[in-house]
């Protein structure tokens, strides 16, 4: 089974980035021939700094490794060092309908967000159909918010396959994790460096306390019963504390005489020893000049020889070679 998974180098990671996409993707590392790759060609929809872009290619890469992933177990790779994807998401596109992208949530999303739309975020779905596709994927774990992307992909495989012949292109499966589907912020909302409300998992001691504290809570008194339901402080708790810790807390809400900021503390001691291992994983990294780029490159050695036969199979297929 190959698994294929990405990330895009949009900032530094935080907490819904870990446990929407990297939390499953590494333990799939056990389960199969996993292929990681670092989405920098999708990044350029939204970057137009190429220092910042490098950082964030950079540090996406060492806090994937600090997290536990695997070189030895897993193909990490940049996406932009397999330049054959462009190929075929090009020829993708020509089998791609318009409206099927214009139905697309997450490009009307941004739109209705004010985002400028470019024809690069417009055909983002075919980039990632040719992503996975050009691996011959078979298992595409993804966050709720881009179930409708592999739904797209599926679609794109299906007609290349009945205009070019059955079995060009493997048709993949998601794995959707729908209990952590979505990861609250420090607002209530869904965390997202696009609202403001994210919390980093390299943070500093000091500034990710200030951030916890700062969560945002009702008005209820310290002696009265606090909803459980909708509340950050709970719903980033059940990520990071054991079973019995989270019953006391939801206890301890229901039945009233805590205040949010005893249940801030308890959070903000979870979440700091929770990833004190990554912490040092990642000092332990940085302390080995050329180790990332030796990872990335020898990744990028092994996915390129499987996208090579994948593009060369559709070129023929379709009339090009």
């Amino acid at each position: 089974m190959r698994i294929l998974s990405g990330l895009q180098p949009t900032g530094r990671l935080h907490l819904g980035n870990y446990f929407g996409m990297m939390q499953p993707a590494l333990q799939l590392q056990h389960e199969g021939e996993a292929f990681y790759f670092i989405a920098d060609y999708h990044s350029l929809t939204a970057i137009q700094d190429a220092k910042v872009l490098r950082e964030n290619v950079r540090n996406l890469a060492i806090d994937f490794l600090a997290c536990g992933l695997d070189p030895e177990k897993a193909v990490f790779f940049r996406q932009s060092d397999v330049p054959e994807v462009t190929e075929l998401s090009w020829i993708l596109n020509t089998v791609t309908p318009m409206p099927m992208l214009e139905n697309c949530h997450s490009y009307k999303d941004k739109i209705a967000n004010g985002i400028t739309p470019n024809s690069g975020l417009f055909t983002y779905p075919v980039l990632m159909a040719a992503d996975i596709l050009i691996y011959d994927s078979d298992l595409v774990p993804v966050g709720k918010d881009q179930k409708q992307h592999l739904e797209v992909t599926r679609d794109i495989a299906v007609k290349m396959n009945l205009a070019y012949g059955e079995g060009l292109l493997k048709i993949p499966q998601a794995r959707i994790r729908e209990e952590t589907a979505v990861v609250l912020g420090t607002d209530g909302r869904k965390m997202s460096k696009s609202y403001g409300n994210t919390i980093g998992l390299f943070e500093d001691e000091k500034p990710l306390k200030k951030k916890i504290m700062a969560i945002v809570t009702d008005s209820t008194p310290v002696d009265e019963p606090k909803p459980i339901e909708g509340s950050s402080i709970v719903a980033l708790y059940r990520l990071v504390a054991t079973s019995e810790e989270v019953a006391a807390m939801e206890r301890d809400h229901l039945s009233g005489g805590v205040g949010y900021g005893d249940f801030k503390k308890r959070l903000w001691e979870k979440l700091w020893g929770f990833f004190a291992e990554a912490r040092e994983k990642r000092a332990e990294i940085l302390s080995k000049p050329g180790y990332v780029e030796d990872v990335l490159q020898d990744g990028a050695a092994k996915a390129r020889a499987v996208a090579k036969k994948t593009v060369e199979r559709v070129r023929k297929a379709v009339g090009l070679g």
